[in-house]
Parts: structure tokens; C-alpha cells; sequence
């Protein structure tokens, strides 16, 4: 575990749990690596995926609750893929993008002219309490600070009964899954990302956090912990990336007492 007010070096921390008492030089540092290789931040997921991030990230899209003209906030929207795929499902949605980058966002502003594009912190959303129907936050959990901290704030902003979907790249619990893993973090990512985005140390810290990030069962239990309910996981391409699907409760407790929604 790192200590209060030990340095940290240009690089974010991989390991999840070192991050404790070095937030905000971990969130520093991760910004300014992201603000690097946003020029080719999309090339490079298509490279490193195989075009396979774009169909997990429809999958995530299809796990939305039906939103009709309500509230959906991108979390770590990064280059708004994820906004184009829920404008394109839903037209009359209203759509917020937020992520620490502005040059991630910029990048991808484009993608959804109609979205509402904010330059933001996870862990301290400029949101009022229960303001949307809906949260969707890909590739952005692992790269937090605090992740317990961030599902505090999506079940804060989300309305009782909103939905909380993240697909993600956590630390594989099953053996096939982890031997590609280890392959992929420590040959494809630092060789390929470097060379295209010209940035090695970004790509070996992205290979690093994927085996340093809770499980997909660590991470449920960790929603559960914030609040949250009928948290439901599934993986995708043999355990690579999975979604996990998660409900804010009906009953908001403030105070010591219970605030009744009028949800069923």
C-alpha cells in the first residue's frame, strides 16, 4: 500500500490497491497520460481489439434500460464511443459525456454533436442527486483513483431504480482467460501501443492495470457495498471484457432515516 505523500512518478499506478493516500497524483498522472495518446486512442483500440471493442461496446449499449427522452450519462466517456452507440439506440435521449480528458473528448466531440461534452472528475461529479436515468462507463473503473468512491457518485446522480452498466477489463478469474491476459499485457499492448501512439509507458501501464484491477466479482461486490442492487455480471470473449449490470436502489437512506421515492 502506497503511503500518504509518496511520490509518484509521470506514470499512474497499476495496481488498484496502491493507489490509497496518492489519489490525486494517480488521477494527475493519469490524465496527462490519456491527454498523450488521444490522437490515436481509437486507431489503437481497433488495432489492439480486432474491431472487438465496438461489438462489446453495442453489448453494453443493449444492457441499458429502455430510456426513451431520459437522462444518460457517458462516464469516463473518453473518445465517445459509447455516446454514439446510445444516441444511435436512442434518439431522444439526453446525453452527457464527462471525462477528466479534455483532449479524449475532443477528440471524440464529433462522434455525437447533440451530446453534452463536460470536463470532470469521477470521484466528484458536478451533478445534482438523481439527475439520470441511466449511467454507462466503458474502460474507465479500472483507471480510477477510488472505484468505490466513483460508485458512491453513480448512485448518487442516478434516479432511484436508474441503471449502472460497466463493461470492463477486470482481472480474469478463469485460467484460459488469464494466460491470454498475461500474453496480451505483456507482448501485444506495450509493443503495438508504443509503436503506434509513440507512448510505451502508457500502454504497459494499461497492460499492467488490467491483472491489478478487482475481478469481476470484486468489482460487484464493491457496487453492492455502495448501494447498489440486482448486480448481475456477464463475460465476453472468453472472460477478456465483461459488463456488469447494476440497479441504484428505490429507497435513498439520508440521515438515518429512509426517503420514500414513491418506486414500488
Amino acid at each position: 500500500m502506497a503511503r500518504a505523500g509518496a511520490a509518484v512518478s509521470d506514470t499512474p499506478i497499476a495496481d488498484v490497491r496502491a493507489r490509497a493516500g496518492v489519489e490525486a497524483e494517480h488521477q494527475r498522472a493519469n490524465r496527462t497520460m490519456f491527454e498523450r495518446i488521444a490522437p490515436t486512442y481509437d486507431l489503437l483500440n481497433r488495432l489492439l481489439s480486432g474491431g472487438t471493442d465496438a461489438r462489446w461496446r453495442a453489448r453494453a449499449v443493449d444492457a441499458l434500460p429502455p430510456i426513451g427522452a431520459g437522462a444518460v450519462l457517458d462516464l469516463c466517456a473518453g473518445t465517445m464511443d459509447l455516446s454514439a452507440l446510445v444516441a444511435r439506440a436512442y434518439p431522444e435521449s439526453r446525453i452527457v459525456a464527462l471525462d477528466f480528458s479534455a483532449a479524449m473528448l475532443e477528440a471524440g466531440r464529433g462522434k455525437v454533436p447533440r451530446a453534452a461534452v463536460l470536463v470532470g472528475d469521477a470521484a466528484s461529479l458536478p451533478f445534482e442527486d438523481a439527475t439520470f436515468d441511466a449511467v454507462i462507463c466503458g474502460f474507465g473503473m479500472r483507471n480510477l483513483a477510488d472505484p468505490s468512491q466513483g460508485a458512491r457518485e453513480v448512485g448518487r446522480v442516478l434516479r432511484p431504480n436508474g441503471v449502472f452498466v460497466t463493461l470492463e477489463l477486470f482481472r480474469p478469474s478463469h485460467l484460459a482467460a488469464r494466460a491470454f491476459h498475461q500474453a496480451y499485457a505483456k507482448v501485444v499492448l506495450p509493443s503495438l501501443g508504443g509503436l503506434v501512439s509513440g507512448d510505451r509507458a502508457a500502454y504497459r501501464y494499461l497492460a499492467r492495470s488490467m491483472g491489478s484491477f478487482f475481478t469481476r466479482g470484486e468489482y460487484e461486490d464493491v457496487l453492492r457495498a455502495a448501494g447498489f442492487r440486482n448486480v448481475t455480471g456477464s463475460d465476453l470473449t472468453l472472460g477478456v471484457a465483461s459488463i456488469v449490470r447494476a440497479e441504484r436502489a428505490g429507497n435513498v437512506e439520508k440521515d438515518g432515516d429512509v426517503e420514500k421515492d414513491g418506486a414500488a
